[in-house]
């Protein structure tokens, strides 16, 4: 489970990538067994070529130290880390890994912003990556990229439609099962169930109504029709 600033960091570090001109997908599994990287963006440089990065997140001492592998396989690898956590691991860091710092922006000043700002924070570069030759297959690892990318896509696409994708089935059981938690009979507009229920009855009624007054409106103007055909000089008597 990610923490609030882990997610921070990632949505600030994507923004960063994007800025930078890179293409960026997050949670990418490496070819050759090379573990999952955090983040890996790549970019076309003018001579055709491509430039790999890798980022790894770290948000506190114990995560820095975790047994996880490192993908630092790019043409530059990063850590991106909290200033507190920099100070404390930056003996431990080696020469050719780079270090973005993480910095929340002020509320106050989120608050002032003209737009909404596209990340809770901005990053800066403490220490420089040092290039290197990319550690893996490129076709390999473009392949693991473009998959990474459908990924996201069709996770961006499940979110859009929403609950079209479920059956009623998978919907009847989802709503009983969360109806089952935490019943309470005292206050039932607390319950999802019963709200559900509410909803649908007044959806039934406000249906039904509207159905009842187009009939009434249509009655009426068939008894006006009729009233002028048989009486045609009845407005003229009155």
């Amino acid at each position: 489970m990610k923490t609030k600033l882990t997610k921070q960091l990632e949505s600030t570090l994507y923004q960063y990538c994007l800025e930078q001109g890179a293409y960026v997908v997050e949670e990418v599994s490496m070819p050759d067994k090379q573990g999952i990287v955090d983040t890996l963006s790549y970019q076309q440089l003018p001579d055709g070529q491509l430039e790999w990065r890798c980022y790894e997140l770290k948000v506190t001492k114990a995560d820095f130290h975790s047994k996880a592998k490192l993908s630092f396989i790019g043409n530059y690898n990063y850590f991106v880390l909290p200033q507190a956590l920099y100070t404390e691991v930056a003996a431990e860091i080696p020469d050719h890994i780079g270090v973005l710092i993480y910095r929340a922006f002020d509320q106050k000043a989120m608050d002032l912003a003209p737009q909404a700002l596209r990340a809770p924070g901005f990053l800066t570069v403490a220490k420089k990556a040092q290039r290197q030759d990319l550690q893996v297959d490129e076709t390999a690892l473009t392949s693991h990229f473009v998959a990474s990318l459908f990924r996201e896509v069709d996770k961006a696409k499940r979110v859009q439609k929403g609950l079209q994708l479920y059956t009623d089935d998978q919907l009847f059981k989802a709503l009983k099962k969360r109806s089952q938690v935490g019943y309470d009979v005292y206050d039932p507009d607390h319950n999802l169930y019963d709200r559900f229920v509410a909803d649908l009855q007044t959806d039934a009624v406000d249906a039904l109504q509207a159905e009842l007054d187009a009939r009434n409106a249509e009655y009426q103007a068939l008894q006006l029709k009729y009233r002028a055909h048989v009486h045609p000089n009845l407005e003229d008597q009155i």
